[in-house]
């Protein structure tokens, strides 16, 4: 009898062993929640956030709206390869078309070698009509801009004809790209780029040329050294070339 007691009681420890496993599993020690904050679940991380933050080109463009919307009044200051029309009333000897060389300097019967880079029209006429005091009372010159090459806008990347063009009147972008002859066929008009010097810096701006056409982004205003660059559709490496343009353009 006391035999069987002790097999009872070696059986019943044998059991309760065998349950403390199951015990002591997560499963097993959920509790349902009654009440209370609910414990926050850990928040899985999305593989690759960074750079899809990188590619957005944070950081990279400036906001589109600060550029021109209506033509921006520039008094026009006269540089190299311009071609000026001076007049001189009643003075033909002194009235002819010449030609501003490489140095900034024209060059004027008796009145010799003239540095003109940098001045307005009206301040030419000044000066003229101060050197021309020595031969005639009370000169009258004018001054007429027949070539402004001094302005000038690029444009490169993937459009038919490269190439450096003069600023002449009120030239929008898209009437810039015109005079590159469009885009080739790898061109992306979403990846239109604009890089404007502004005092000591130089900005990007994002454009979209097929927006810009149909009317639902504007159509800005260029200014004078404006540079486009127009990007391929397949490039993977795009924002960074955007960054490395930057990086060269402020060295000028």
């Amino acid at each position: 009898m006391h035999d069987n007691k002790k097999l009872l009681y070696c059986l019943a420890c044998l059991a309760a062993a065998a349950l403390l496993p199951a015990c002591s599993s997560p499963a097993a020690r959920a509790v349902p929640h009654r009440g209370g904050p609910v414990p926050a679940s850990p928040v899985a991380t999305v593989p690759g956030s960074r750079d899809t933050a990188r590619e957005s080109g944070a950081g990279i463009f400036s906001d589109p709206a600060e550029l021109n919307r209506q033509p921006v009044v520039q008094e026009y200051r006269i540089g190299p390869s311009d071609l000026l029309d001076i007049q001189v009333f009643r003075a033909d000897e002194f009235s002819r078309k010449v030609r501003v060389d490489q140095r900034g300097n024209i060059s004027l019967p008796m009145l010799g070698v003239i540095p003109v880079q940098g001045l307005t029209q009206i301040e030419l006429e000044h000066r003229l009509e101060q050197l021309l005091l020595r031969y005639l009372q009370a000169p009258e010159a004018s001054v007429f801009i027949d070539q402004a090459v001094a302005r000038r806008v690029t444009v490169s990347g993937e459009v038919k004809k490269s190439g450096v063009f003069p600023l002449e009147g009120n030239l929008t972008l898209s009437q810039a790209v015109a005079l590159s002859e469009g885009l080739n066929t790898l061109a992306d008009p979403g990846r239109t780029v604009l890089f404007r010097r502004t005092d000591r810096t130089v900005k990007a701006y994002l454009l979209n040329l097929d927006a810009i056409r149909n009317g639902s982004m504007p159509d800005p205003y260029l200014q004078d050294d404006d540079r486009i660059v127009i990007h391929r559709s397949d490039s993977r490496f795009w924002l960074h070339e955007v960054g490395t343009l930057l990086s060269s353009f402020r060295l000028f």
